[in-house]
Order: C-alpha cells, then structure tokens, then sequence
C-alpha cells in the first residue's frame, strides 16, 4: 500500500509538473535585436537550460525596424508572440523585458489576462522624463521634448499620418525614428500606455513583477517612487538592485530572474 500511495503520489507530481510548463516572451531593448545583440543571450541560456520555453522575437524598436508602426501594434504582436509560446506547450507565461522591453511588457499585462508574471530588466523608455527636459539631465532629453511638441503640433496640422524624421535618445545618443507623428506619439506622449508610471497602477494585483535595475543605471537615481511604488501590490514582486550598468544587467542578474521566474509562477 506505502509502495502504491508512494508511486502515486509520485505520479502525481510529474502529472503537475507537465502541467506547468512555463514559457518566456523574451523582448530585447532599443535598436536590440538579431545575431549582433548579445545583451540577452546568457539569460536565454540559463532559461532554456532551466526546462523553460523560451521565444525571443525581434520587436518594432528592433535596430532592423526602428521603430515600425505605433503602440497597439507593439501590443498585438506580442499577443501573438505569447499565444505562440503557449502553442508549443507552456501553460504560463511570462513577459520578460529589457529596457523598453518592460514598458512593453507592462503594457500588455495592464491590457490582457494571459500572462502570469513579468519581469523589467533594466528598464528603459521614460516618455514622462523626456517631456520634462530636465537642465542638469545627464541625458539630453530636450530634443525629445521638442519632437513630442512639434508632433502634436503636427497632427492638429492634419499631418498626422505623414512619416517624417522625429527625435529620439536611447542612453544619451540621439536618434532620428522615421515615423508619423501619430505613431511616434504612441510611444513618447507621457500620458501613454508607453510610460511605465502611467501603466503601473493599471496592472492587476495578481500578476507579480520583478524590477532589475543595475547600480550604473541612470534610472536608478530615480528608485522605486517612480514606477515600482506604484503597482498594485503581491507578494511575489520583488525590486532588485545589482552590480551592473543598463546592458549588462540582464546577465548579471540571471540566475536571480530565472529562480524569479520559476517561483513566481508557482502556486
């Protein structure tokens, strides 16, 4: 009988464990993407390593399609992403995010109920910060604040839908994105779905979150006030802090985020 109880039980709990297969959307940063970005390959290792599925897509910020389409889209695209995860057998999904990953990510999940966790790596994209045009910045965000002005001047214009060439930075270099201005503002008005403090409190309660943010980070300075503070609270959430800068955060914490990930999926 203890032999029988003991195998059953057994049976039981492999029967559990295929039934949880997790699934990662793995989305790289700014201008990231393809075989030259690295900045994600040692936590793509170790998650697969650890028995998780895991997909890594090339995004619209991608370096290839900087940046294609407007916000929704982004957001479509990884609806069809997780829904690809989840055809090659995960149950739960996580959405891990890199720099303007996470605000991505956060996006989604305030959006849709078919994610289990995500996870902000080095967070990045901060439309709220760039309208502001801060004097003593590090990073010159005035361009960006002038593009967001001259696009809404733009589309009270009618010339919403005309592609032209609009200010972008990513980690103090400016960039010129090929847009139209109603797109572009998609991703930099600071009252968007882009913008993480926007979007935090619209999370719902039962999806946890992890903040990886390195010690060289700009936005570190900014603490967990500015984003993390605001979501709705769960016991899984965790905010970490590491010895590292914005691109080599995911590697170094990456043992740290796969535990994360396999425990917070966890019932």
């Amino acid at each position: 009988l203890k032999l029988i109880l003991a195998c059953g039980l057994t049976l039981c709990f492999s029967m559990a464990t295929a039934q949880d297969k997790i699934g990662v959307v793995l989305m790289h940063g700014k201008q990231g993407g393809g075989p030259q970005d690295a900045s994600l390959d040692v936590l793509d290792r170790k998650l697969r390593a650890a028995g998780i599925e895991v997909l890594k897509p090339e995004m619209p910020w991608s370096f290839n399609r900087f940046i294609d389409g407007n916000w929704d889209g982004a957001m479509s695209e990884i609806k069809a992403h997780v829904e690809k995860v989840k055809q090659s057998g995960a149950t739960k999904v996580v959405l891990v995010g890199h720099s303007i990953g996470s605000p991505a990510a956060m996006s989604y999940a305030a959006r849709h109920a078919d994610v289990a966790a995500i996870a902000l790596l080095a967070p990045g994209h901060v439309p709220y910060y760039y309208s502001l045009c801060i004097p003593y910045s590090p990073i010159k965000m005035c361009a960006v604040k002038d593009g967001i002005e001259f696009a809404r001047k733009e589309v009270q214009s009618g010339n919403a839908d005309k592609k032209q060439g609009l200010t972008d930075i990513n980690q103090g270099r400016r960039n010129v994105v090929w847009m139209t201005p109603r797109d572009y503002l998609s991703y930099f008005e600071p009252t968007s779905d882009a913008e993480m403090a926007v979007t935090a409190p619209k999370i719902p309660s039962t999806i946890p979150v992890l903040w990886v943010i390195g010690d060289r980070d700009y936005l570190i300075r900014e603490g967990r006030q500015y984003v993390f503070d605001k979501l709705p609270s769960n016991s899984k959430s965790q905010y970490l802090e590491v010895s590292a800068n914005h691109t080599t955060a995911p590697a170094v914490a990456s043992d740290q985020i796969v535990n994360w990930v396999k425990s917070a999926v966890m019932p």
